[in-house]
């Protein structure tokens, strides 16, 4: 089945080499807004550069009077040695692409260059290509930047080795949990590891609290609906001998629902207070809020799956295997406007193994013409609906 023109896709695989080969960490896209550019530049797409620092925006033009239909992409790069032995691999020791969006940035610049051919499209097309996503600060900064000016539907994408090249999975309902981290630091009383009872052991306390915490999710938490309390930090102590008289906790909190997460912040706070007072120590709980759930409304995920069928056909649209607890800065762009998050199949024999974030990570490349037909789709089906809607207005 042929997506999309093999000289477009041809085109996009270089570009997305180019980027794998040299990424770029978040808030430093500079090289990549420029590649971006010059590919913009040469189908003759209108394009701003320099939005929120590194992002691009462009626009395709479309019926006058409609809102624009908006396609993301995100574009940085993460903080790890790449160990994947490609031909193409990163030549910046401690920064690769291990999260595909590289992937994302070339399938974005191929729908590109496949609106750009249609004529009469049925609103205006936005494309932005998003930094600092793995920051969880991207996408609020595009919208502050004016991203969203204008727009109507919003629509976005991310490959996954869970499921074969050739597929997309398109969910209603939750498809990315909300992110938020906390810190716990206790305040209690050192002494010499031979006189315990003089002291006020902070360890014992964050043990404690450790412990505790993770009863959040077996015992106050619906087993069906999903959610995660991770503790991924715990500094305490000086020596051996010596017990420690101060020690903090980091950890995060992840969520499918709104009610869910607000419950499991909550628990957290009286777990640990409870906790502190029951040892005569003093805490200080810090909640840093990140991303919301990423949630696809009903009528979003419909028309998502329908440009998901025009693009590959009924049989290669899947759905959602398990709930994903992963966080996703688009979720920011959806409490603006409506839009759905799908995912495209990237599996790499042998290496199916090797998660997102992992210096091993890959995907096949076939995904970056079905990533590029869906998008062509979906703005050409979601463009439609917005001309029908104002048509009626």
């Amino acid at each position: 089945m042929t997506l999309i023109r093999q000289d477009v896709y041809d085109r996009i695989v270089s570009v997305r080499r180019w980027l794998h080969r040299y990424p770029e960490l978040s808030s430093r896209e500079t090289n990549t807004a420029a590649v971006i550019a010059d590919f913009l530049q040469g189908i003759g797409v209108p394009y701003r550069a320099s939005v929120a620092g590194t992002g691009v925006v462009a626009d395709i033009p479309g019926t006058s009077g409609v809102p624009c239909v908006v396609l993301r992409a995100d574009t940085d790069a993460l903080p790890i040695h790449e160990e994947t032995g490609l031909e193409f691999a990163s030549v910046h020791a401690g920064v690769m692409h291990a999260c595909g969006h590289d992937g994302h940035t070339a399938m974005l610049l191929g729908a590109a260059a496949l609106l750009s051919e249609e004529k009469d499209l049925p609103a205006p097309v936005r494309l932005i290509f998003q930094p600092a996503e793995e920051k969880g600060t991207g996408a609020q900064a595009m919208i502050q930047a004016g991203a969203l000016d204008g727009a109507g539907l919003i629509f976005g994408g991310h490959l996954d080795r869970h499921y074969q090249p050739g597929a997309i999975v398109v969910a209603e309902g939750a498809v990315n949990a909300s992110s938020d981290n906390f810190t716990i630091e206790i305040i209690g009383q050192g002494a010499h590891g031979a006189r315990p009872h003089e002291s006020i052991d902070a360890v014992v306390v964050g043990s404690l609290m450790i412990m505790a915490l993770q009863t959040i999710v077996s015992r106050e938490i619906d087993p069906a609906r999903p959610s995660v309390v991770s503790v991924g930090q715990f500094q305490a102590g000086t020596a051996p001998n010596v017990i420690a008289g101060q020690a903090k906790l980091s950890g995060t909190v992840r969520a499918q629902d709104t009610d869910v997460r607000r419950q499991l912040l909550s628990s957290i706070r009286r777990i640990a207070e409870s906790i502190a007072q029951l040892h005569g120590a003093k805490i200080q709980v810090t909640v840093t809020e990140g991303t919301p759930p990423l949630i696809n409304p009903p009528d979003m995920a419909d028309l998502a799956r329908r440009a998901a069928v025009e693009a590959v056909g009924e049989a290669n649209v899947l759905p959602l295997k398990t709930a994903n607890m992963g966080a996703e800065d688009f979720s920011y762009y959806m409490e603006h406007i409506p839009g759905a998050y799908v995912r495209f199949g990237g599996q790499v024999p042998g290496k199916e193994g090797f998660p997102a974030h992992s210096s091993k990570f890959d995907f096949d490349e076939t995904a970056l013409a079905v990533g590029a037909a869906y998008y062509r789709a979906v703005a050409k089906i979601a463009g439609q609906r917005l001309r029908d809607r104002q048509g009626r207005s």
